[in-house]
């Protein structure tokens, strides 16, 4: 069991993972940057250290900050919650060398999946239907205007490194692409520090099963609407 664990995170997730240390009798550490010295996660956490500047690259991005930051504070793994840097390789196996306990997948897991165009390419192998459009970035305007003529208007323009709705733009025709590519690209970089784009086939209305419980005499039937 660790002594000590480093979250680099913020937010709710940090505080999720901050209780849970705190049940388990582990000591938490809050990381934050300078707009969020009075957040909640960092009062939650049992210490407490700045990494930098409100931009997310100078701070919850910054790997190397963060490494000499668990070092600093003793941690023996680090946390890294969801989003930032919970999908980066990168991170994953500098932690593996600075002798800090990544708490996740492998940086070989990270790769094949935490790319999205890496996770599209991998289940066109494997014969898994994917949604039409690219499975690379797009390396300009004029390649994403490429694929998007292959996959069909409406597309969404996505950041290849990006997840939770950040880095996401839809183009409804030709004339909107430009705009939501550029702006897709905008945010990966800000969010992400990756702003490669692909194009695929924006899918209008779309939506996940919803399980529902209907009342029975023996026991809950499970039904999806």
């Amino acid at each position: 069991m660790f002594e000590k664990v480093l979250i680099a995170n913020r937010g709710e997730i940090a505080i999720r993972v901050a209780r849970t240390l705190k049940e388990m009798g582990v000591d938490s550490v809050a990381v934050y940057s300078e707009i969020d010295r009075d957040a909640p996660h960092v009062r939650e956490a049992d210490e407490a250290f700045l990494l930098g500047s409100a931009t997310p690259a100078e701070s919850y991005l910054n790997v190397q900050k963060i490494i000499d930051t668990a070092r600093e504070a003793g941690a023996e793994a680090i946390h890294p919650g969801y989003g930032f840097l919970a999908e980066n390789a990168d991170f994953a196996r500098a932690c593996a060398e600075a002798g800090v306990v990544f708490i996740g997948p492998p940086p070989e897991a990270i790769e094949a999946m935490g790319s999205k165009t890496r996770a599209r390419e991998i289940m066109a192998e494997a014969g898994v239907p994917i949604v039409p459009g690219a499975t690379s970035p797009a390396k300009d305007l004029d390649e994403a205007r490429e694929q998007a003529e292959n996959a069909g208007y409406p597309v969404a323009c996505k950041a290849a490194g990006g997840g939770g709705g950040k880095g996401f733009r839809v183009a409804m025709t030709p004339d909107d692409l430009e705009e939501a590519f550029e702006g897709a690209a905008r945010e990966g970089e800000k969010f992400f520090s990756d702003d490669r784009v692909y194009v695929e086939r924006w899918i209008e209305q779309s939506r996940s099963p919803r399980w529902i419980t209907l009342p029975c005499e023996s026991a809950s039937t499970w039904t999806s609407t």
